[in-house]
């Protein structure tokens, strides 16, 4: 199993990205193109936490977000028609380096998921 670890630069500030990514309400597609909102459905939603299924073009994946660390979001794929598990997804903004900056940083490990035909 490998594992990615990729970084954005962005101009938007840690609480922005932060409140970006934990934003299910209309209009999540003007920020994340592949969560189209005829395909969000939000199963649960605290002050901390999502149960989310979101996708595009047929692609979809049920994804739990969990926020309760406020410098990271986690999230967790618990189900997808696409036949891969993706271990928990951890993004980390942080402020401005010496570009003044922002940066994000995602990490994942994937691996097959067990075919559910049968």
């Amino acid at each position: 199993m490998s594992t990615l670890h990729l970084h954005q630069t962005t101009t938007a500030t840690p609480e922005q990205f932060m409140a970006g990514l934990t934003d299910f309400g209309l209009d999540r597609s003007t920020i994340f193109p592949n969560s189209q909102d005829k395909n969000l459905k939000v199963h649960s939603q605290a002050a901390t936490e999502a149960d989310v299924t979101e996708g595009t073009g047929g692609v979809w994946e049920r994804l739990h977000y969990d926020w309760s660390d406020p410098n990271r979001v986690v999230v967790t794929d618990t189900d997808s028609n696409t036949g891969a598990a993706v271990s928990p997804v951890t993004s980390t903004p942080s402020p401005g380096g010496p570009t003044g900056s922002p940066t994000w940083t995602r990490s994942w490990s994937a691996t097959a998921r067990p075919s559910r035909a049968g």
